[in-house]
């Protein structure tokens, strides 16, 4: 059974009734995580939905979901009424934000998680391995999510990304359970999507003085035709951001969902975000081991669910 309940400013906490519907949905990377919830309302509580500044849900004991209210919609009808919340993983506070300019001499995590996450309330799980950045600069305007992103993704190869509990993970994609979809799994469709837009074949790239160029290729896209080129001219400050102007990281970027397979099953939790998924089907004929990078799941009128986006490179 789920359980739901939400979090006022000041610390007080209200159980909500038992849900009617509820929808989780869980990515890898932006946008963040997001979730929605009904259920059957009692008017006497309406005065605290206001002060309502963090969802949690949990089932079985296990922490399903923690995040931000966005919005508390109360619908009277000829059955009562009825209460609809919804919001977005933790996450949201640091794309809502907007740092100051800064520059950092020598850009440690700490001083990172200090300035642009601990002023929000947000805990960290990981990164004291990352090293220290000399010369990393912080733009006026810029989300708190780009700043610490920038850090772990183009500095350290660390996509950052935010748990159950709310909690920013610097520790990287963890291979999840791996589950097995075959004749016997409650498949309720499948759609395989081969895109070529957005796919590179070459990418060049250049320092400002022209004096250095560098070719990458893309082979596999090349030998299907594939003709799209993109140039790229080195900033000043390069050093921290090695990694996003590289040629090879690019391409890789570009083609991470070159082969999109979406999955619905008629059960919830069928696999989580980082999951591998061994497709075992004959009809559709499917087969691999595909990573989850993407994840819905619920229950509705039309009754449980899990929607998963699969990915034969893994992200």
């Amino acid at each position: 059974m789920m359980e739901c309940w939400l979090e006022t400013w000041d610390g007080k906490r209200l159980a909500l009734p038992r849900t009617l519907e509820w929808t989780f949905r869980y990515g890898m990377g932006t946008p963040c995580d997001s979730f929605s919830v009904g259920c059957i309302w009692n008017e006497a509580a309406a005065a605290v939905l206001a002060d309502a500044v963090r969802f949690a849900a949990q089932e079985g004991g296990q922490r399903r979901f923690t995040g931000v209210v966005d919005e508390a919609e109360t619908v009277w009808d000829g059955n009562g009424a009825r209460l609809t919340i919804h919001g977005r993983g933790m996450a949201a506070l640091l794309l809502d934000n907007e740092a100051e300019g800064t520059e950092y001499q020598t850009a440690t995590v700490g001083e990172l998680l200090r300035d642009h996450a601990e002023p929000y309330g947000i805990q960290t799980v990981g990164g004291a391995g990352l090293a220290p950045v000399t010369g990393f600069s912080v733009s006026s305007g810029e989300s708190e999510w780009a700043v610490l992103y920038r850090f772990a993704r183009y500095c350290h190869g660390v996509e950052p990304w935010c748990d159950e509990w709310g909690r920013l993970r610097l520790d990287g994609w963890q291979d999840g359970t791996r589950h097995i979809v075959d004749g016997k799994s409650p498949v309720l469709s499948a759609g395989l999507s081969q895109k070529r837009y957005g796919v590179l074949s070459q990418v060049v790239v250049r320092d400002r003085a022209g004096t250095e160029r560098h070719l990458v290729s893309n082979g596999a896209f090349l030998q299907r035709g594939g003709q799209r080129r993109k140039v790229m001219v080195l900033p000043q400050k390069t050093g921290y951001e090695a990694m996003r102007y590289s040629g090879a990281y690019q391409i890789a970027r570009s083609s991470e969902e070159e082969t999109v397979l979406n999955l619905r099953l008629a059960q919830t939790w069928a696999a989580r975000v980082g999951d591998w998924v061994e497709l075992r089907l004959e009809r559709p004929r499917l087969r691999g081991s595909w990573r989850v990078r993407s994840c819905e799941t619920g229950v509705g009128r039309g009754g449980a669910y899990t929607a998963l986006e699969l990915t034969e490179r893994g992200g």
